[in-house]
């Protein structure tokens, strides 16, 4: 199911006083129009075709180092690339182009793509006055999706401090309000705290990060370790969907809704491919005796079907264990 990103309807204008200041909202004209429909996400779509991100957003992704929230950023921009947008990412973290290029072909965004400057771009600014001109350019460019990574390192380039919320305010506006403005579903990657008290909360920092958000903002945990040649699984929470698109599409899990599953799997070819699964409160991990949902996941997208446990094993590099369990829970989802 393939979802266009469609600018989200604005308010009208507000109306002007004779100086041509605009002072207040026309209600009036918003009411006659009919009320838009509240946004629905239009990025990075699940396996039941509804996504994850919203266009003209803030959207932030945020967990421990090496749970695969980078990874979930770029398989967002290698969609968006596949479906003929323009894509930039903001390396502010300077984990390097060759890196993040690889990864990029890994999840299996085309060369051709990336190596057209009118579909994608790659920043790494060096101080403040870069930073700004980034951000400048990219909204006369205008792209569909913008990752930035990651936020902690954004408000220290700024000059600013993390845990001041005025600051970080005024960071946020300046830089990802910005190129939410001119169009793009921002991606902020973030980390969370060290402390067992404030982990709880949600990210480092000052509680104006999880305010300003005016997207969604998902918690990333590891379910499986990403490993090169293997793949791996990320669980997606929900910490915040102001939109409320989609909360209404995910089960009710208490204070914070899953989302979702990344899984990636490499097969015996050394081709990856990746998918996000639906939440269904199936995708737990797995006991002695079950699979994870997303085991089974990786069975559906063999093609052709696999015949046997050493098949399973030999295509997608598991162990006689992992292998015998989702085989069986594959084939009892097939004769159900």
């Amino acid at each position: 199911m393939t979802v266009a990103i469609l600018a989200a309807s604005r308010p009208p204008h507000g109306a002007k006083e004779p100086d041509g200041d605009r002072l207040y909202v026309d209600v009036a004209a918003l009411l006659a129009g009919g009320l838009p429909d509240p946004p629905s996400p239009q990025l990075l779509r699940r396996l039941d075709g509804y996504a994850l991100f919203y266009a003209e957003k803030v959207n932030v992704v945020f967990g421990d180092p090496e749970c695969g929230k980078t990874m979930i950023a770029l398989a967002a921009c290698v969609e968006a690339l596949k479906d003929g947008h323009r894509v930039t990412i903001l390396d502010v973290d300077h984990n390097g182009a060759r890196e993040i290029v690889s990864r990029l072909v890994t999840l299996g965004a085309k060369a051709d793509h990336l190596r057209d400057p009118e579909r994608f771009r790659l920043h790494e600014p060096e101080d403040a006055d870069e930073l700004h001109a980034v951000i400048a350019s990219m909204r006369r460019w205008r792209p569909a999706v913008a990752v930035v990574d990651s936020l902690g390192e954004v408000i220290p380039m700024l000059g600013m401090s993390s845990n001041s919320p005025d600051d970080y305010s005024a960071a946020h506006r300046s830089v990802l309000s910005a190129m939410a403005d001119s169009g793009a579903a921002v991606i902020a990657i973030d980390h969370l705290p060290k402390s067992d008290g404030a982990r709880a909360h949600g990210q480092t920092g000052t509680v104006a990060k999880r305010r300003a958000i005016n997207g969604v903002s998902l918690r990333v945990t590891l379910a499986e370790p990403f490993i090169p040649g293997r793949g791996g699984a990320a669980r997606l929470t929900i910490h915040k969907d102001r939109p409320g698109g989609l909360r209404a599409n995910s089960p009710a899990g208490g204070k914070y809704q899953p989302a979702g599953l990344f899984v990636m799997t490499t097969r015996a070819d050394g081709t990856t491919t990746w998918h996000v699964t639906a939440p269904d409160g199936a995708d737990e991990p797995a006991t002695h005796d079950t699979a994870p949902a997303y085991d089974v996941s990786a069975l559906n997208t063999l093609d052709p079907e696999p015949t046997s446990i050493r098949d399973v094993k030999t295509r997608l590099r598991w162990g006689t264990t992992r292998a015998s369990a989702a085989s069986a829970a594959w084939q009892a989802q097939g004769d159900s």
